[in-house]
């Protein structure tokens, strides 16, 4: 579980033991960033690349180097405009990874006491554990995955892996608004939001998961996923503020923006494959194992570059 210790909750390691630039310029060759996943003879068109909207991309700056976050405000609408809200009063600058563990997930976000204990003056955000997915909202199925007695198709929608009913439901919906129920799922790269036991009790602190941890699922609010500096995820110390190592020193949030309030020539334009492009398909092939499998959804890295 993932609590903000205002529940004076410690996280355990024998619980989650088994859980576990620079200057713009669009004539700039192309980097690929490390999620990109390149695989040999594989390329993609122009067409393929989709421009991840610099209002809905958030820039955590660390001693190691600058995490892009995108957020998906189609899908936890209140988190995000929290977020959003916070960064832009720089309450994230200065903040500490309070909690680091490994194979788990970073958290962060306590700009009152930088321990775990403290919130914003905000007020608490309810949750947004699932959304519900329109036609507007494209599913690329990669796979299905067990929850409870029976199935559900995983797959992405942008570059963020989710768990959704098939569209063909959405017309058999009791809500008559043509749309299905989905979820997002718990991988390495997504931010979600940490609470205490009160479901809607979210307020300022977050997590970036370094691994999978299908246990949180439709637990937590997920509201976005790295598609900058994902080989970073897994660099801040691992420790805990007041936990057993008493000289343990957590690494920071240096500087937290959102992109299009940077100054142009620093703000970076952060490029990923488009998921309902042919070309993703092309892609996954590369992706395949010895066996002919396909990997597990979370062991899918979405390619990305930046410009």
């Amino acid at each position: 579980m993932i609590y903000r210790t205002t529940v004076a909750f410690v996280l355990s390691a024998a619980l989650i033991g088994s859980a576990c630039t620079s200057e713009v310029s669009k004539t700039k060759t192309p980097v690929p960033d490390s999620n990109a996943t390149a695989a040999a003879g594989w390329t993609a068109p122009e067409e393929a690349w989709r421009t991840v909207n610099p209002e809905n991309l958030m820039i955590i700056d660390t001693k190691y180097g600058d995490i892009g976050v995108e957020l998906y405000p189609e899908i936890a609408p209140k988190h995000v405009a929290q977020i959003k809200k916070l960064t832009r009063e720089k309450f994230y600058n200065d903040v500490p990874f309070h909690r680091v563990i490994d194979g788990f997930m970073n958290q962060t976000g306590d700009g009152s006491n930088g321990n775990g204990t403290g919130d914003s003056d905000l007020p608490n955000v309810s949750a947004e554990f699932t959304f519900r997915r329109g036609a507007d909202m494209p599913f690329t199925l990669v796979s299905a995955k067990q929850v409870g007695q029976g199935q559900i198709g995983v797959g992405f929608y942008k570059s963020l892996p989710i768990a959704s009913q098939p569209t063909s439901e959405a017309a058999l919906a009791p809500e008559n608004d043509n749309k299905v129920n989905a979820f997002g799922l718990h991988c390495k790269g997504v931010t979600s939001m940490a609470r205490t036991n009160d479901p809607n009790s979210a307020n300022s602190q977050f997590f970036l998961m370094r691994a999978k941890a299908e246990h949180l699922d439709t637990q937590y609010s997920i509201w976005g996923v790295t598609v900058m500096g994902y080989d970073l995820l897994e660099k801040p110390a691992l420790g805990e503020v007041g936990g057993p190592v008493p000289d343990w020193l957590p690494d920071r949030m240096n500087k937290v923006e959102i992109a299009s309030d940077m100054p142009e020539d620093e703000r970076p334009t952060v490029q990923a494959l488009k998921t309902d492009h042919p070309a993703f398909q092309a892609w996954l092939k590369t992706q395949k194992k010895a066996d002919g499998t396909f990997p597990e959804i979370c062991d899918l890295n979405i390619p990305t570059r930046v410009l």
